[in-house]
């Protein structure tokens, strides 16, 4: 049991006159919520691993209640926290009046009763990336040290020849729950068909997560070993040259303000992104400079018919003379992004093989619908939405050493691919969803891999 004597807090009228019936005392409450109170303790019941200091510390802002409404909302923060951490199976709450010798008319003792869950878990699920499906085995050792650490295990095989595992452990900083640092080992493997090579990562990254006055921000350092191969032999000498091993050393940045009601199937909100990476300044034999920005915006307008509106560029430059190699560079076309042209098909090129670019840019423009006739409205029905769209984009390299700058990013408008068409979207929970189209592509150059007709895609993020 913890408990916290309050330091400051306002003293006022008695509350009620019948401190021991506590039923009394909700109904006065209900119709007034400004009756000066004392928070004399705060006691957690039911605590086995978790330490005494995490849960005083997302409990202390009730010290600061000072009316009976004040108590109220905080104790309802206190437990979405409690909530949030991830390690009790339930939280209650009980408000009562404080007794015993020394204690204040207007006292009241706050008792949140808890129920911490299992430390240890193992899991088998599927889980969605952007165009592939994988099976992912796991364990997990939550609340390790008792505050709100989580420790986990997993490795994974994707539906295209991709395979993983890593090693993860993260904690608060600071008791603060929104302040998050993490820490991962990791091995990776993917082949990219179109681009005929294989790559092979080793590393470990270290993560650091907390809120920003605008939006969340994240700052990381990574470091990955990597190895190229070719797919087959008749890989273009592009794709060869570029095989072999190096070792990338970056620093990264992201900042993200999300207001969207869901991410999956938004109605309403914006959503901005926007990252930097500099690579090669802490170690490494890979330099560059990257960025890259994101922004969609919803509206919803009738009927439950949704508009929507996306907008992703990107730019990147080599350092020290070196050229940027492929597996650092751009991709852009597939279902989660230009429609109607293969996954990565649009680009440069070599003997079949795209080698991406250092710049992009796509947008794409929507309009959500549910299912004629609306059948399952409220229940399985509001899992599927019919969708039109129409997509555009272009890749391409730019030489940003060029003092002629805007002639270079003018290349970017050249040969803009798009297409448009319409389809059916599946919503899988909140993090996901699978799209069939019928697609109709417009403007592709005769190297583009296209898909006319139909087309599936399966994703976390789409344009």
């Amino acid at each position: 049991m913890i408990s916290a004597r309050a330091k400051e807090v306002a003293s006022g009228h008695n509350m009620s006159g019948h401190h021991h019936h506590h039923k009394h005392r909700r109904e006065e409450t209900t119709f007034d919520g400004s009756n000066y109170v004392k928070v004399e303790h705060i006691k957690v019941q039911g605590l086995d691993k978790t330490k005494n200091d995490f849960v005083v510390h997302q409990c202390k802002d009730l010290l600061k209640a000072a009316t009976f409404k004040d108590v109220i909302l905080s104790c309802q923060e206190v437990k979405q926290k409690l909530e949030q951490a991830n390690i009790f199976k339930t939280v209650s709450v009980l408000i009562d009046t404080s007794k015993g010798p020394g204690v204040s008319k207007d006292g009241l003792d706050v008792i949140f009763k808890v129920k911490e869950g299992r430390r240890y878990s193992a899991s088998a699920h599927t889980a969605i990336g952007n165009n592939e499906g994988s099976l992912v085995l796991g364990g997990k050792v939550g609340n390790v040290f008792g505050r709100a650490e989580r420790l986990s295990l997993e490795y994974s095989r994707g539906s295209r020849q991709s395979t993983g595992y890593n090693l993860t452990f993260s904690k608060p900083v600071f008791n603060e729950l929104s302040k998050r640092l993490t820490v991962q080992g990791f091995k990776s493997s993917g082949e990219y068909l179109l681009s005929s090579f294989r790559e092979i990562g080793r590393g470990a990254y270290v993560d650091y997560t907390f809120p920003g006055p605008l939006g969340l921000q994240s700052l990381r350092w990574e470091g990955v070993w990597r190895e190229l191969s070719c797919l087959t032999r008749a890989s273009s000498f592009p794709v060869r040259e570029q095989c072999g091993h190096s070792l990338k050393s970056s620093l990264k940045h992201i900042f993200a303000r999300d207001t969207r009601d869901e991410p999956v199937c938004p109605s309403r909100g914006y959503l901005v992104k926007l990252s930097q990476e500099f690579a090669g300044y802490t170690g490494g034999d890979v330099k560059f400079v990257k960025g890259e920005g994101e922004l969609q915006l919803n509206q919803y307008l009738f009927w439950d018919i949704v508009f929507s509106c996306s907008l992703q560029g990107g730019l990147m430059k080599a350092m020290d003379g070196n050229q940027a190699r492929i597996n650092d560079r751009f991709f852009l076309g597939g279902p989660t992004d230009v429609r109607g042209f293969n996954f990565r098909g649009i680009g440069p090129q070599d003997s079949g093989n795209f080698l991406g670019a250092e710049s992009y840019w796509a947008a794409g423009v929507h309009l959500y619908s549910p299912l004629p006739f609306n059948p399952g409205k409220g229940r399985w029905g509001d899992l599927f939405r019919m969708h039109a769209f129409a997509n555009a984009g272009n890749l391409c390299n730019v030489n940003l050493d060029n003092p002629n700058f805007p002639d270079q990013l003018r290349k970017l408008q050249e040969n803009v691919r798009w297409s448009y068409g319409a389809g059916m979207l599946l919503r899988i929970g909140r993090v996901a969803r699978f799209e069939l189209n019928y697609c109709i592509p417009k403007a592709a150059q005769p190297t583009d891999s296209i898909v006319s007709g139909v087309q599936f895609g399966v994703g976390v993020s789409f344009l």
